[in-house]
């Protein structure tokens, strides 16, 4: 049998520390998704420890991305964390991580957990999702006495209170 990836989703993060948090959220939802509850501690584990290596490798003053990927391939959940940092893989205790480096500069690091006894890629009942969007809602009218001058400050200023929050984890 040719093991196939049957499934992947990922995510792409700014390499700051909530990235860790961020990462493990997605993986939980993920894998909960999946119907793989029991992969979620050991997975977590590994991909917590892959994004804490990658930002502590991150310039703070610039920021980069990273992406964090989880395939279903053959008998195997796949982790995936593609950054642009050189070197070995980060080491982890009862973990075989691998790396490859990639055009541009680029590293995929990735490490491969066995699904449960006795489940291949192809028979993890994967969510179902419908092939039409339901209806949006119809847009609020604007109120008569707020410009759209209004509103763009009001963005802004959510911005602003955004980036300041990002920026206060990194000190």
């Amino acid at each position: 049998m040719i093991a196939q990836t049957t499934q992947v989703d990922d995510i792409r993060l700014v390499a700051l520390p909530s990235a860790v948090n961020c990462a493990e959220m997605f993986v939980r939802f993920t894998l909960a998704e999946w119907s793989l509850r029991p992969l979620v501690t050991e997975a977590t584990r590994i991909t917590r420890h892959l994004v804490h290596a990658s930002v502590v490798g991150a310039r703070t003053a610039t920021p980069r991305f990273l992406t964090v990927r989880l395939r279903l391939h053959g008998d195997a959940l796949v982790i995936e964390l593609d950054d642009d940092l050189r070197g070995e893989p980060p080491e982890l205790a009862g973990a075989q991580i691998n790396a490859v480096s990639l055009p541009g500069e680029r590293r995929n690091i990735w490490s491969e957990l066995p699904l449960p006894t006795g489940m291949s890629a192809a028979a993890v009942p994967l969510p179902q999702r419908l092939p039409t969007r339901a209806p949006q809602p119809e847009p609020e009218p604007e109120p008569a006495y707020a410009p759209e001058q209004t509103r763009v400050d009001a963005d802004s200023q959510i911005l602003q209170r955004v980036l300041y929050g990002l920026n206060r984890g990194n000190r």
